[in-house]
Formats: structure tokens, C-alpha cells, sequence
């Protein structure tokens, strides 16, 4: 159901829940299949199918523009941002006072057998605070049939858009692959493709990118907060919750480096404090050492 008023918050859940805020902060990413419906999705095609990625059929929001005023009905993009399960999404992660900051359509067709290079969609960006890009897929995408690549828990190595562009493979790399109107949800900084489309059917997908206007704090369903927040003292050399958030934020990607997967820990636990509000938060106390020699010497560095 699309929503028209804020009645759609008081349902928690259409909101992320704690779990899946900390897959978002540990690896960059939220997969949601098939939440957008048939007749949503159907005039998205024809949509695209009539204008392709022309502005002049389909003009584009300013950069900008709120959230709330872009695309109006009868737009199936419209449509498609104002579903009660899309919104809860956005709030969680940025909030629904976000603004628009550019869309694209993305097309692989058919037996296009070439991958587009690595990137990120970003210059180098040291921000707590974060964007997020918005990836719909209306239709089904098979394995091999386009679907954007992407490399899990890239999102906090800091890079320059092309930077990456070199690099071919990665170990634990990714391609969406799901079910008519699937939604994948990535941080600004995620390191992603498009991927060469096998199948016999042309890819469609629609991205949109978000910046907020208010801080991402606790914005999500904190019905489970308590039960995996873990403590301060959480420490895998020491005493230690296998359930709390903590264990997300210390577990490697294949491709971590072995030295490095220590400090994309600290990068999840920072990013942690800034989504809860809580700068006591840490993982394995790499941030509490750090910062109580600091007091000793009076920040000095």
C-alpha cells in the first residue's frame, strides 16, 4: 500500500530492524525481494521501454527537491518511493526529510557481454554521515542476466570514483540476482558495477540517490536494540556476546586483507556510534584504548 499520510510509522514494520542496520553498517548493503508490486513494476517497463534514460520525455527532479515532492502521481517511480514498505526503508537509513539528489535508468541488454569498470559513486568522502543509493529491479533477473554487481563491506574504504577501476575480481564479490521488484539499498561508498547480461532479456533498473537533511540516528524499529547491542566491554579476546552487533562488525569479507580486517572493525564500530548516537559504543575496545591515552596526553597526536 502506498502511503499518503505518516499513519505508515506506526506500523514498525515496514522500518529495518537493529539487524539489519548492522548488516548495513557492517557490509554496506540491504537486500529486500519483491516489494514492489506487479502492476508497479509493469508500468515502470512500459515507462522505460517508451523514454529509456531521455530527460526530455521524463524530466528529472531538481537536485535537491525533497523526497516527498518528486514524481507525483501517475509516475510508477513515484509510486514505487511512496510504498509504505519503500518509505520505512528510506526513514531508516536517511529519513524521510532526504532530499533527491540524482536518478538514472540502467539498461544491459541482452547478450551485452561486457562489465562495466569498478567504482564508487563518490569523491573521497570521510563523513560519518552517509547517502544512499537506491537500486529497484522490476522485473526478474537470473543469475548472469545483468544484475549490479558489488563487493560486500567496500563501503568505508575510501576511495575516488575510478580509482578501482583496474581491479577485475574480488574475493567474496556479489551480483544481484532476485525476483520482479526486489530493492537493494547500498551505502554511497559501495564499490559496484554493472555486469555483463547472459540471459536472454534485456535489464532494466532504476537507482536514485539520497542525501539527508537531519541526523541518521536511531531512526529505525529499536524493538531489538537492547537484545544485541552488546557492551562496551565486548572484546573477542576477551569476554564476548555472540549475539550482539559486535559479532557482525569484526567478521571479515573474503577479501580483507588480514592485518586490515582490524581496522574495517573500528570503521563499522565508528559508523555504529554515529547511527545510534552512542560514542561510548565499541568493538573489541579499539576505539576506548585509543581514546583514553588521548585523554592522557591531552588529544595530542
Amino acid at each position: 500500500m502506498a502511503s499518503n499520510n505518516a499513519s505508515w510509522a506506526l506500523d514498525k514494520s515496514n522500518l529495518l530492524t537493529t539487524e539489519e542496520m548492522a548488516q548495513f553498517v557492517a557490509r554496506g548493503f540491504v537486500e529486500f525481494e519483491a516489494v514492489v508490486p506487479e502492476e508497479i513494476n509493469l508500468a515502470a517497463i512500459a515507462e522505460f521501454e517508451r523514454t529509456g534514460v531521455a530527460d526530455m520525455v521524463r524530466p528529472k527532479p531538481k537536485s535537491g527537491a525533497p523526497l516527498s515532492d518528486i514524481y507525483p502521481d501517475p509516475s510508477p517511480i513515484g509510486q514505487m518511493l511512496r510504498l509504505d514498505r519503500v518509505q520505512g526503508i528510506i526513514h531508516s537509513l536517511v529519513g524521510l526529510d532526504a532530499v533527491y539528489d540524482h536518478d538514472w535508468v540502467h539498461v544491459r541488454e541482452s547478450g551485452d557481454i561486457l562489465d562495466q569498470y569498478l567504482h564508487q559513486d563518490a569523491i573521497v568522502d570521510v563523513t560519518r554521515s552517509f547517502d544512499i543509493q537506491l537500486f529497484w529491479f522490476p522485473h526478474d533477473v537470473v543469475p548472469g542476466g545483468g544484475g549490479t554487481g558489488y563487493v560486500p563491506g567496500s563501503h568505508l574504504r575510501r576511495v575516488n570514483q575510478a580509482d578501482i577501476a583496474r581491479y577485475q575480481n574480488f574475493s567474496g564479490q556479489a551480483d544481484f540476482s532476485g525476483p520482479a521488484g526486489s530493492i537493494v539499498v547500498f551505502h554511497q561508498g559501495m564499490w559496484h558495477r554493472g555486469r555483463a547480461n547472459h540471459s536472454e532479456t534485456r535489464r532494466w533498473m532504476y537507482k536514485i540517490r539520497l542525501n539527508p537533511q537531519s541526523p541518521q540516528v536511531r531512526r529505525w524499529n529499536l524493538d531489538d536494540y537492547d537484545a544485541v547491542k552488546g557492551e562496551q566491554s565486548d572484546h573477542i579476546f576477551g569476554t564476548y556476546d555472540p549475539r550482539a552487533v559486535s559479532a557482525k562488525f569484526r567478521t571479515p569479507e573474503p577479501w580483507f586483507e588480514f592485518a586490515a580486517s582490524r581496522l574495517e572493525t573500528v570503521n563499522r564500530a565508528r559508523l555504529w556510534r554515529y547511527v545510534t548516537g552512542d560514542e561510548t559504543y565499541d568493538s573489541d575496545w579499539y576505539l576506548t584504548r585509543t581514546a583514553s591515552r588521548e585523554a592522557l596526553d591531552g588529544g595530542a597526536r
